[in-house]
């Protein structure tokens, strides 16, 4: 397969629940688990507005502030590490890339690309590296490397400055990740489901070819 050619962007950034890997299901079971045992219960419709493209902490402060009285974040937020694990064991039981986004990311080797995440290194790191994926990326932005996360520009910002990028375009699943990308300036390929971004990233990428 030839490789796309690096014509209109000089880099592409990826987000990666959702965008590279259909794991938001993934992620919102290990919660769901977790908050079950102290008798909370998070439904889809809650996780998908609340838990999707935001950090972990903004979901369990917003399920805490829907109890009477409000459950203390903090016994949730102990648990993090916990999840952070059960979701790298799940993730890693099936293949969590396809070969689609696979290879499309052999044809991208003309751009430098970069993964930018509200999600945990050790989360996503070995999921990339499992999958043989990390190679692709010049750079990778995790949760913990900024302080304020999507919507906030900050997380693209390192993430260009890591690329030594001025612009580009960033793919995203989500209104916060969204919302962070156009913040630092870049162009946005929103997709609503993880299966549609090849095609469509091709689609954007070779009408500005």
């Amino acid at each position: 397969m030839s490789s796309l050619q690096s014509a209109g962007y000089p880099a592409i950034f990826f987000d990666f629940d959702g965008v590279l890997v259909d794991s938001e299901p993934v992620h919102y079971d290990c919660w769901r688990e977790i908050l079950d045992g102290y008798g909370l219960d998070l439904d889809w419709k809650t996780y998908s507005e609340h838990g999707i493209g935001t950090s972990d902490r903004s979901l369990l402060a917003h399920v805490c502030r829907q109890t009477n009285p409000p459950f203390d974040v903090e016994l949730l937020a102990a648990q993090y590490p916990r999840k952070k694990e059960m979701f790298r064991l799940r993730m890693l039981e099936n293949p969590p890339f396809s070969n689609e986004v696979l290879e499309l990311l052999r044809e991208l080797q003309n751009y430098p690309l970069a993964v930018v995440t509200t999600s945990g290194l050790s989360e996503v790191e070995p999921i990339l590296v499992h999958a043989g994926a990390r190679d692709f990326f010049r750079a990778a932005v995790y949760g913990g490397d900024v302080k304020r996360h999507k919507p906030a520009p900050d997380p693209y910002l390192l993430a260009m400055e890591r690329l030594g990028a001025q612009a580009g375009l960033a793919i995203e699943d989500s209104d916060a990740g969204e919302a962070s990308a156009r913040a630092a300036g870049l162009d946005v390929l929103r997709i609503h489901a993880q299966s549609e971004m090849p095609a469509r990233l091709r689609k954007k990428l070779a009408a500005i070819g």
